[in-house]
C-alpha cells in the first residue's frame, strides 16, 4: 500500500465504509450453473457449441471482461475488517456455491445418460462441468482456511467432485508452510514447463506430501494413520461414494465423463498453482530458515471481474500472509509482483510454454532487478539463466 492509500484509509475510518461490490459478489454463484445454462442455450439456439460454455466463459468471455473493465486496487480499511468478516452475507455466498455445484453434476450425469449428444458435445459438457469442479476447488480453498468446523466440512464436500480431497491437507499444512521455496511441489520454478515438469511434479508431490503430513499427525499421538479420522481417507471416501451413487442411478456410461471432468477440475487448480508463484523464492535468514511469507512472494492480479468470480483468489499475496482473512477483506499491495492479466488469460498463456516464458521470464528478472540468484530457478536450467549451480 502507498502512503496515499494509507492516508485514504484514515479518512475512510472517519466515515462509514461501504463495499461497492457488495451486491456483485453473488456473481460467483453463477459459475457452478454453467452446465444447466449450456443445456438451455443449446435448446434455445440449436447450437451444440454451447455445450462448451465453460471453456468459452473461462477463456474467452472472462479475459475480455477483464480487459474492458480493468482493475480494482482499492482496499477496505483495517478498521472495517472485523465488521466485514462477521457479516454472514459474504459467507452464504460461498455456501450457496455447493448446492448449485452438485445440482449441475447430477444434471450433467442425466444428460450423459439420457441424451444422444455425440462424442464432441459430450466432451464439451465434460469440460464445462470440469470448469465447475475446478472453480469449486477455489471455493474449497476459501472455506478450508477458516476456523469454523462447518466450513472445513463444506470444503471437503466441494473437493469431492474433482477427486482431489488431499488438497485440503496439502494446501493448508504443506503449501502454506513451504510456499515460494524449492521444497514446495506447488511453487513453479523459473524455466519450468507446465506440461512436462510442473504438472506431474505438483500432482504427485502434493499427493505424497499430504499423505506424509497425515502420517506425521497421527504419529505424534502414537496412533495409526489408517483410520477414518484421516482427512485424506475421508476425502477419497466422499468421492467414491459420490461417483458410486451417480453410477448406480445413471449407469456406467457416466463414469468416463465423471473422470474427465475431475481431471479437468484438478488440472485447472494446478495451472493456477503454476502461475501464482512462478520463479519467486523466499530468502533465507541467518539461522538457515526461510523468511516469513510477504507480498513479494505471490503473483497478483487486481482484475475486477475475475476477482468477483473467484472470491479474490488473485489477491494471493495477502492470502498467503494472512491465510484466515476472508475474501471480502483481501488487500492489494503495491510491492506484490503483478500479472499482466487475470487468471483466465494467464491460464491460456501458461499452457503454451514459449509464450509463457516470453511474457513471464522478463517479469521475474525485473522483479529481482536482474539478480536471479534470488529466484526459484529450475535446477537444470540454471546455466541458461546464468545462475551458479551452487546457489
Amino acid at each position: 500500500m502507498t502512503v496515499e492509500q494509507a492516508r485514504e484509509d484514515r479518512l475512510e475510518d472517519q466515515e462509514p465504509w461501504r463495499d461497492k461490490r457488495r451486491y456483485l459478489w453473488p456473481l460467483g454463484t453463477v459459475m457452478p450453473a454453467l452446465p444447466i445454462a449450456a443445456y438451455g442455450l443449446v435448446h434455445l439456439t440449436g447450437l451444440s457449441l454451447f455445450w462448451w460454455l465453460g471453456p468459452i466463459i473461462l477463456f474467452v468471455v472472462l479475459p475480455a471482461m477483464d480487459l474492458l473493465i480493468g482493475r480494482t486496487n482499492d482496499n477496505p480499511p483495517d478498521s472495517e475488517r472485523a465488521r466485514l468478516e462477521a457479516d454472514k452475507y459474504y459467507r452464504w455466498i460461498t455456501y450457496l456455491f455447493l448446492p448449485v455445484q452438485y445440482v449441475s453434476l447430477v444434471f450433467s450425469c442425466w444428460v450423459w445418460a439420457t441424451q444422444d449428444l455425440g462424442v464432441v458435445s459430450n466432451i464439451g459438457l465434460a469440460l464445462t462441468m470440469g470448469v465447475v469442479s475446478g472453480i469449486a476447488i477455489n471455493t474449497a480453498h476459501e472455506l478450508g482456511h477458516k476456523r469454523e468446523e462447518n466450513e472445513r466440512w463444506l470444503s471437503k464436500i466441494a473437493l469431492a467432485t474433482s477427486a482431489y480431497g488431499h488438497f485440503y491437507v496439502e494446501h493448508n499444512r504443506g503449501h502454506h508452510v513451504r510456499v515460494a521455496t524449492p521444497e514446495d511441489p506447488a511453487s513453479s520454478r523459473l524455466g519450468e514447463s507446465f506440461w512436462l515438469s510442473f504438472l506431474p511434479r505438483s500432482v504427485w508431490g502434493s499427493l505424497t506430501s499430504s499423505w506424509e503430513l497425515e502420517k506425521k499427525r497421527f504419529a505424534r499421538h502414537q496412533k495409526s494413520h489408517w483410520t477414518w479420522r484421516n482427512d485424506i481417507l475421508i476425502a477419497w471416501a466422499m468421492t467414491v461414494v459420490l461417483f458410486g451413487a451417480l453410477v448406480a442411478v445413471f449407469g456406467w456410461a457416466v463414469l468416463p465423463w465423471l473422470v474427465v471432468q475431475a481431471v479437468v477440475g484438478f488440472s485447472l487448480l494446478e495451472v493456477v498453482n503454476y502461475l501464482e508463484h512462478y520463479g519467486l523464492k523466499r530468502g533465507k535468514r541467518d539461522d538457515g530458515r526461510y523468511e516469513r511469507v510477504d507480498p513479494r512472494h505471490s503473483w497478483n492480479a487486481d482484475h475486477t471481474v475475475s476477482n468477483l468470480l473467484l472470491y479474490q483468489l488473485q489477491r494471493h499475496s495477502d492470502h498467503h500472509a494472512n491465510p484466515v482473512r476472508r475474501y471480502q477483506t483481501l488487500r492489494h499491495f503495491d510491492e506484490s509482483p503483478q500479472l499482466p492479466s487475470g487468471y483466465g488469460t494467464m491460464i491460456v498463456v501458461a499452457v503454451i510454454p514459449p509464450l509463457w516464458r516470453a511474457i513471464m521470464d522478463p517479469k521475474v528478472i525485473a522483479h529481482y532487478d536482474g539478480d536471479l540468484t534470488q529466484a526459484n530457478v529450475l535446477p537444470r536450467k540454471r546455466a541458461r539463466y546464468g545462475v551458479s549451480e551452487a546457489v
